[in-house]
């Protein structure tokens, strides 16, 4: 799922899709959530059933996220004002 939003966010950036511009900023939110939940999915299976390869993983995991959200954020959404809203996600909640 993580992969097809982020497909999809790209796609949303094409000049024949300017009418969907709206919609890409969440698709990019929910490409990087997504991978994040199939990031998790894996290192629970890990935990279970390859604990050696779950140690190692650990270590770098928040790591690993806090660089991904740095990339995301200053590669797409780091422009003058524009600020990420995430009032949908609360509205989830």
């Amino acid at each position: 799922m993580g992969f097809g939003m982020w497909m999809l966010y790209l796609v949303l950036g094409a000049p024949a899709l300017h009418t969907y511009m709206q919609y890409r900023q969440d698709c990019g939110l929910l490409s990087f959530a997504f991978m994040i939940f199939g990031f998790t999915a894996a290192m629970v299976y890990d935990y279970f059933h390859h604990h050696d390869q779950y140690e190692l993983k650990k270590k770098w995991l928040f790591f690993s996220y806090l660089i991904l959200a740095g990339i995301i954020y200053f590669l797409e959404f780091h422009q003058k004002g524009r600020v990420i809203d995430l009032h949908w996600l609360i509205r989830l909640l």
